[in-house]
């Protein structure tokens, strides 16, 4: 079969979603398919650019290549799934959120803040209503972005999770001791907040140091915050790591500290649980409480400095504790997690 995987792409931005494409893309070669990611360039500032993405998308006809008919299409976010084809496949990551669950959030609004805001909100509730119509099949990647694809639309989709890279590697990894940092990985935006791990170590009185990695937007905030608190012998940050740095970090750790905003599924809790590590993660951070259990296979702590800073004291004083969640949290990963080969047959169906 002939399948195009669709994937809208900013320049110079590579996280989740991208991975996630491109691991689909293998898998489904991996299962004898004739597959390709098919991109086409993603803005959506100023808001007048989102509808013109949605038009380009709308008008995309990707029913053959070069004269060989495309079979199938797998869409994974907005607006991608505006594609015309009769066998579309929804494989959600998210919808356009600031027109949807961040529209009048007091600090990751954007949408509602412009002019034309309420306009092209419209525009996109009406085209999801269409796209997601069309599918013949719609899955999500979590249960958090079903529960929000049905209150926002009606839509009903099928969970599917599915491994990152790392975390099929971490499975197959011995896992280290546990040491004496906590280790946060991911994009240096607003929404994963860094920044709040960054003041909970302003709370912890333990010789315990804070590992980020990653790069994006708020490195020069989370820096200034590291140097104005006095951290800097505490909080480090280390960008562009290789991947066997990234395993060294996750394998060694104390504990994998996990505080995104609402998230919709999130590599880092299933990767830090397939490094047989504790993960700390908050009460509203959406979709890593679909694998941590508070006291079973990890720790949730609302979302605040101080009570972070009461998880990694716990653990930093019961390495036993640690070690127990830790090895829960490896069993639950193996368990809920299926490999690409069950995900790709459940994607194309009978």
């Amino acid at each position: 079969m002939r399948i195009a995987v669709l994937h809208p792409q900013a320049a110079f931005v590579r996280g989740g979603a991208e991975a996630h494409a491109q691991a689909l893309v293998r898998a489904l070669q991996a299962a004898g398919h004739e597959a390709d990611l098919v991109t086409i360039a993603w803005q959506w500032f100023p808001p007048a650019r989102l509808a013109h993405n949605m038009a380009i998308w709308r008008s995309f006809d990707i029913s053959e290549s070069n004269g060989l008919k495309v079979d199938a299409v797998i869409a994974l976010k907005f607006p991608a799934y505006l594609v015309h084809h009769e066998r579309k496949i929804v494989w959600l990551v998210h919808q356009h959120r600031t027109a949807y669950d961040l529209w009048d959030h007091p600090e990751f609004a954007d949408l509602s803040l412009q002019p034309q805001g309420p306009a092209i909100r419209d525009m996109i509730v009406a085209a999801d209503r269409v796209g997601f119509d069309e599918a013949s099949r719609i899955f999500t990647n979590s249960a958090n972005v079903k529960r929000r694809l049905w209150e926002s639309l009606r839509v009903q989709g099928e969970v599917l999770y599915h491994p990152s890279d790392a975390t099929m590697a971490l499975l197959d990894e011995q896992p280290g001791p546990y040491g004496d940092h906590v280790f946060l990985p991911g994009r240096f935006e607003p929404v994963k907040r860094q920044a709040l791990a960054i003041e909970a170590m302003r709370h912890v009185r333990s010789p315990v140091s804070l590992v980020l990695v990653g790069r994006g937007p708020d490195e020069p905030l989370l820096r200034e915050l590291i140097e104005r608190h006095g951290l800097g012998d505490r909080v480090r940050l280390e960008i562009g790591v290789s991947d066997e740095r990234l395993h060294e970090l996750y394998l060694t750790a104390l504990a994998v500290l996990y505080p995104p905003f609402d998230e919709d599924y999130g590599y880092v809790t299933i990767e830090g649980m397939a490094a047989e590590r504790p993960v700390i993660t908050c009460s509203d951070s959406g979709g890593p409480l679909e694998f941590v259990d508070h006291e079973q296979t990890g720790l949730v702590a609302e979302p605040g400095a101080a009570a972070i800073a009461v998880a990694i004291e716990r653990l930093h004083a019961d390495r036993a504790l640690a070690a127990r969640l830790g090895a829960a949290g490896r069993a639950r990963v193996r368990d809920t997690v299926p490999g690409w080969p069950k995900i790709v047959e459940r994607l194309l169906g009978p």
